[in-house]
């Protein structure tokens, strides 16, 4: 027996008025809680670039270390013996300049420790800047 037979049924309904009120009030609390740092600027007076003459680049000694574990200094032969003893030799090459830029072209089958001797002998001399040279394949 069906005894609802004449009656519509109602569609349920969302009501979405508790929604908007739980979501403002959520909003309220994040603007509430959110911290806003603030960046300082900092006043920066840059140089000026003038039309002067380009001043001249750093010293450059290069120090070439061949498969055999020869070593040259500016392309002159020079024995190695110990790392005092070359980093001596560095310092005379240099010519009292201050700070040279040890350039170090090693051979591809020359040994670690040829490398290593010449930047320790590097360290001795109180040169820091130590840069190694490359060449590109054809």
């Amino acid at each position: 027996m069906n005894f609802r037979k004449g009656r519509a049924r109602e569609e349920p309904e969302i009501n979405l008025i508790p929604l908007i009120d739980i979501l403002i009030v959520v909003l309220i609390f994040l603007f509430l809680t959110t911290t806003y740092s603030r960046f300082s600027e900092l006043q920066i007076n840059l140089p000026e670039a003038s039309a002067g003459k380009a001043a001249e680049g750093p010293e450059i000694l290069n120090i070439a270390v061949d498969a055999q574990g020869r070593y040259a200094i500016n392309g002159t032969a020079t024995v190695f013996g110990n790392p005092a003893a070359f980093s001596q030799r560095l310092k005379e090459a240099a010519k009292g300049r201050k700070d040279p830029v040890i350039a170090i072209s090693a051979d591809a089958a020359a040994t670690h420790q040829a490398v290593v001797n010449v930047m320790e002998s590097a360290r001795l001399a109180g040169f820091n800047h130590i840069s190694f040279t490359t060449q590109s394949r054809p």
